[in-house]
């Protein structure tokens, strides 16, 4: 037992009779989790606890999980808005009211997703992400910023602003990074785009995500991409060319390239859950990645909003675009995939803790870090009833 953190915050929480859900050592049945600070110093069974190293401290909270389950904080990779607000408007009280709400629905890490606009509006974002990251917060983390365009194709813009559509630019890229260097963490463009291969070139080698999204490819056009360095892909089936026996598409390239993780929107409307379930067993337990690209209606009443220049229409709390009908975005929750995922499509909580907490980690390279439940790792913790409700939210260590 050597995770301990002696530090500034020697707080200890100790949470025991809970049914934790490891990646290293499948579920404890009867286990206890134990952290001081922000990280955690134990995980095992309850009869193995060692109760003699977490006696002192400068307080200490012990919680009966009553035979919960007790998982790893959630990471949302591609989210645009939540609480009435939008990441695209790039100031605090924006920010603090989307981290906050998703936060309150078990999101411990995100990325700011932006939407096709012009570079002036995408470069303020990620300008006010690069300070926002280091404010001191237990909201969700900001993690950094996913680019959703503007290299897309005019074929599949699904919700984005055709206006603002533009093939690729890298010194666009090179100038925002130099600026604001560590917060771009993902972009997704359209691969087909004259220049789009370079430019997965160079992101691979500036630590970004290549992801392939709004994109009319062929199957070809993706495989020639992934020998580029491409490795994931935006909300899986939405937006992108279909899967047909003679020419498998995009979609046919993402379910079979495992060198491509792919994202999945579980809301029960933009994709069937025959179709999760298909995607869950070609891409294994590593390269699927739970999202909610959800947008500012998110908690939010039925009625009309606005997204990426476009008027939307929220009723049964389903996003659609007001001319075409289109959906737009939508309105989940980390916590409402998860159950869906377990209610609907059928698969167990291990899986799903991979899909929406360990995987999207491994995407930005953050596994050393947080993704799973293991000593030394900060201590983003959710604890679930029995039924999978959602009982409470640790951010690094703080129960907020």
């Amino acid at each position: 037992m050597n995770g301990i953190d002696r530090n500034a915050d020697d707080s200890i929480t100790v949470i025991h009779n809970g049914k934790i859900v490891t990646e290293r050592d499948g579920i404890i049945e009867s286990g206890t989790i134990a952290w001081r600070g922000e990280h955690i110093a134990y995980v095992g069974e309850d009869t193995n606890f060692p109760e003699w190293q977490f006696r002192d401290g400068n307080s200490r909270v012990s919680i009966d999980a009553h035979a919960g389950w007790v998982v790893p904080g959630f990471i949302d990779v591609h989210v645009h808005g939540g609480d009435g607000r939008d990441f695209m408007e790039a100031n605090d009280e924006s920010y603090d009211a989307i981290t906050r709400f998703h936060r309150r629905h078990g999101t411990t890490g995100l990325l700011a997703t932006t939407v096709t606009a012009s570079p002036q509006a995408i470069e303020r974002v990620v300008r006010f992400a690069k300070y926002y990251q280091n404010k001191d917060t237990h909201n969700g983390q900001l993690l950094g910023v996913h680019l959703e365009g503007p290299f897309i194709s005019p074929a599949q813009p699904g919700a984005q602003d055709p206006r603002y559509i533009a093939l690729p630019r890298r010194e666009w890229l090179e100038g925002w990074t130099m600026e604001h260097p560590d917060t771009i963490r993902m972009l997704t463009l359209a691969p087909e785009l004259d220049g789009a291969k370079s430019l997965i070139g160079w992101l691979n080698e500036h630590g970004i995500v290549p992801s392939c999204g709004h994109t009319n490819a062929s199957y070809g056009q993706i495989i020639e991409a992934a020998e580029q360095g491409l490795r994931h892909a935006a909300h899986t089936f939405n937006a992108m060319k279909g899967i047909h026996h003679r020419e498998p598409g995009t979609v046919g390239a993402i379910l079979d390239d495992a060198r491509i993780s792919a994202e999945i929107i579980a809301d029960g409307h933009h994709v069937h859950p025959a179709c999760i379930r298909l995607l869950a067993k070609l891409k294994g337990p590593d390269r699927l990645i739970l999202v909610t690209d959800a947008i500012a209606a998110t908690g939010m009443a039925d009625g009309e909003y606005h997204l990426a220049g476009h008027d939307v229409v929220v009723k049964d709390a389903v996003s659609r675009l007001k001319h075409g009908g289109n959906l737009a975005g939508s309105t989940l929750t980390m916590i409402d995939a998860c159950r869906y995922m377990m209610e609907t499509v059928g698969l167990d909580i291990g899986q799903v803790s991979r899909y929406a907490s360990g995987n999207p980690a491994r995407l930005l390279g953050l596994e050393q870090r947080m993704g799973s439940l293991e000593e030394g790792k900060l201590a983003n913790v959710l604890l679930l009833s029995p039924q999978l409700k959602l009982q409470a939210v640790w951010v690094r260590g703080k129960k907020v």
